[in-house]
């Protein structure tokens, strides 16, 4: 034990009044380096005010912003084996589950809700970036499976908020097998005659865009969200071509048709719930947000 450390300093600190500044008080736009207040940026769902850029949303958050007044019953996690492959890298991937879970206070990187969107009733979603980069596992994978079969069920849509660097390697051939797994659930729905929508955030990459992120009846997209299966810096050097500018953007996927509308994270639930009243052929009295043009 370290006397000076431990027992002097914390009570010299006490003495004097002096508290600790948390470590993500003031946040840094990667686009413009303009130091942004956390509770500011709290504020404006997790978007910068001067430049619109939009950082990573948490799950827990973004369920919130979603559902009329925050109100919405959480779907259980299920139960899987956990670390069935008994991993171990520079860490044991026991540990890194235990880390993660205790700083997102999540059992696994997806969180799913049903409840009201503007009055439509949806099952929602969402991967938590922040537990092992969002990436898909057993957990996940179950957990998707069990929304769309809840979807079914209840005979509502269902919309889901990639964000995800694909499968997780220290599950192996049984993260891979979450991809048909997950596929087969989507079309099941498909088949119910039940919309399904997907809502692209960055970033959504590797076997999650091999599967059921790609596999929308609509594509929405976030501005400036990477989308893609491998990185612009494989590709580059599989070719051996410069990519271009904006490559794997969301801008430049709507540009090339492959996402129909980048809509500000502001106008999702307004959006969500206009287009899915019109492919329920229900009413709906107010035009749609105009989408984010493509840039030229």
């Amino acid at each position: 034990m370290n006397w000076i450390t431990n027992y002097v300093r914390p009570r010299i600190n006490s003495m004097l009044g002096r508290r600790e500044v948390p470590e993500n008080l003031w946040i840094k736009c990667p686009e413009t380096g303009e130091m942004v207040f956390h509770k500011d940026l709290e504020e404006n769902k997790w978007v910068i005010p001067a430049s619109g850029y939009h950082m990573k949303m948490p799950a827990k958050a973004r369920l919130t912003d979603l559902f009329d007044g925050g109100v919405y019953e959480s779907l259980p996690q299920p139960k899987v084996v956990q670390d069935p492959l008994k991993f171990r890298d520079s860490k044991r991937y026991i540990d890194r589950l235990k880390d993660s879970r205790t700083k997102t206070e999540q059992e696994d990187t997806i969180l799913a809700g049903i409840g009201q969107v503007r009055g439509v009733k949806l099952v929602a979603v969402v991967h938590e970036f922040n537990f092992i980069g969002g990436s898909l596992g057993l957990a996940a994978g179950e957990a998707i499976v069990k929304a769309c079969e809840r979807a079914v069920a209840e005979k509502c849509p269902l919309v889901i908020f990639p964000a995800s660097g694909g499968a997780r390697m220290q599950e192996g051939i049984l993260s891979l097998m979450q991809l048909p797994r997950t596929t087969v659930a989507v079309d099941i729905l498909k088949e119910a005659g039940l919309p399904y929508i997907v809502v692209l955030t960055n970033p959504t990459t590797g076997g999650v865009t091999a599967s059921y992120a790609m596999l929308g009846d609509i594509h929405i997209a976030e501005p400036g969200a990477e989308i893609g299966f491998a990185g612009k810096r494989v590709i580059e050097q599989t070719l051996r071509e410069k990519l271009p500018e904006g490559f794997q953007t969301s801008e430049y996927l709507l540009e090339h048709g492959m996402v129909d509308m980048v809509v500000k994270r502001h106008d999702i639930p307004a959006t969500l719930a206009k287009l899915l009243k019109m492919l329920t052929k229900q009413s709906v009295r107010e035009a749609l947000p105009v989408p984010v043009a493509a840039s030229a």
